[in-house]
């Protein structure tokens, strides 16, 4: 049997980092993954869908081309070059991770799936390709994967997740789009400027409906003017193979044809080769793993990170995870690190074109917090009134900025329209100083830029009523 000092479970985005950190530490470290290094981001998430997310904005400005005053001749898409594109760019990042655990001294990594065996007095047993290795600590890091719910007539039907519909060759004719959040708007609106028919069916009434009414109605205006098609209230309740490939029959009894389907209803963790019961951590109703604020689970020496823990569904957090864990192994708390994930400000985008940039509270928030008696300041101000909107011809969106009215601090931002991805960077960057918003206000910016108008925006702070 095999001794290590730590065994890392899952190649996500917290656990390489967190591996090499180990190891230079002078930990002995044994890294196991089943499937593609890199997890989730690398391999389906984050690093294709935003390399495939290019060749299809590249496509849209094209066929605007005329808007600028520059004459092109037919605009045609070559899917497969496309598609082909975002997989070497996936290749060479896997390979990139690879390598660089390849060379990290005190780090082996073992290809192959882990499990709990038990425990060896305050040591964990743990499984893989028929080896059992002990270790004192166990960090997990297995991620999640798609929902795919239980629809009548399914095991008849080919279906996509967002795994599958990025093996794809051939540009679907017609993809149907079960679920309007953040998966499922993205990959609507690459898919169409690719050049398939889209079609989005979702259960509520509003699409995005995590955020706030006016963000989500923008969003849908902009996907609806690009010929995205949207059925709300609505669910898939039969479906069936069709001449055109397939039929989606909806709750109220339409019929919708497709060549291809995806399913973009939700994530699931990936612990069903743990073994978890082996050694008692605990899991809630949805099977995430229970931890602390810490990342500790019910178990002392196992800490769970990333997705799999249920407290961030993103990369970013998921890193920003393991720098929680090696600040607490270190015994010290650097200078602007989260103390746990409890106190830490949740940032997220949407990357549809144009994109969305949240941190913080929602407007709804802070009306529940304002009926409770907090005095709270809101402002915003519409892309269409932003210079460099109107110079680049990309007018679509909004920006609010929302603040605690005694304190003075931000308590949220929304910033959709172009470059919200990264300019919501500022106000995540600012929030974490904790300054006062008259600071920002007071700045000098660039102008001709979208972040300028901030100071302009913080001088319409009103009171939220």
């Amino acid at each position: 049997m095999r001794h290590f000092d730590a065994i890392l479970i899952g190649a996500g985005q917290a656990a390489p980092s967190l591996a090499v950190e180990l190891a230079e530490r002078g930990q002995r470290v044994a890294l196991i993954e089943g499937n593609l290094l890199g997890g989730t981001c690398v391999n389906v998430g984050c690093t294709p869908t935003k390399t495939l997310r290019k060749s299809a904005r590249v496509a849209h400005m094209v066929s605007r081309a005329a808007e600028f005053g520059v004459m092109t001749g037919p605009v045609s898409v070559d899917f497969a070059a496309a598609m082909q594109r975002m997989r070497a760019r996936v290749e060479t990042s896997r390979l990139g991770l690879t390598d660089w655990l390849d060379a990290t001294a005190n780090v082996e990594t073992l290809h192959g799936w882990a499990s709990f065996q038990g425990r060896d007095g305050d040591r964990f047993l743990i499984e893989t390709n028929g080896e059992t290795l002990s270790t004192a600590r166990v960090y997990l890091n297995t991620g999640t994967r798609a929902v795919i719910p239980d629809v009548p007539g399914i095991e008849s039907v080919p279906y996509l997740d967002n795994v599958s519909i990025l093996a794809l060759t051939e540009c679907p004719a017609h993809l149907i789009i079960v679920g309007a959040s953040y998966i499922g708007l993205e990959l609507g609106q690459i898919f169409r400027r690719l050049g398939a028919q889209v079609s989005i069916i979702h259960r509520t009434g509003r699409i995005a409906e995590r955020e706030d009414e006016d963000i989500s109605e923008h969003i849908a205006e902009f996907l609806r003017a690009e010929g995205i098609a949207f059925y709300l209230n609505s669910s898939v309740n039969q479906l069936m193979r069709s001449d055109e490939g397939l039929s989606a029959r909806l709750s109220d009894n339409q019929e919708i044809h497709g060549s291809h389907i995806l399913f973009a209803t939700g994530r699931q963790p990936n612990v069903e080769h743990l073994n978890l019961s082996a050694v008692g951590v605990e899991t809630n109703a949805r099977g995430f793993i229970r931890t602390d604020a810490r990342f500790n689970t019910s178990v002392a020496g196992i800490k769970a990170l990333g997705d799999v823990n249920g407290r961030g569904a993103f990369t970013h957090t998921s890193y920003h995870d393991h720098q929680i864990v090696l600040a607490e192994f270190d015994g010290q708390h650097p200078a602007g690190q989260w103390q746990d994930a409890d106190r830490r400000v949740l940032s997220y985008a949407m990357f549809t074109d144009p994109p969305l940039g949240r941190v913080g509270i929602t407007l709804s928030q802070a009306k529940a917090l304002a009926n409770k008696g907090q005095k709270i300041l809101v402002a915003e101000i519409a892309m269409a009134d932003v210079s460099r909107a109107k110079e680049e011809d990309e007018t679509w969106g909004m920006m609010r900025f929302i603040i605690d009215a005694e304190s003075e601090r931000f308590l949220g931002a929304a910033i959709l329209g172009i470059g919200g991805d990264e300019i919501i960077a500022v106000i995540t960057n600012f929030m974490a100083t904790g300054a006062s918003y008259r600071l920002m206000q007071q700045a000098l910016p660039i102008h001709p830029t979208v972040a300028e108008f901030f100071p302009t925006v913080l001088a319409r702070l009103r009171a939220l009523k």
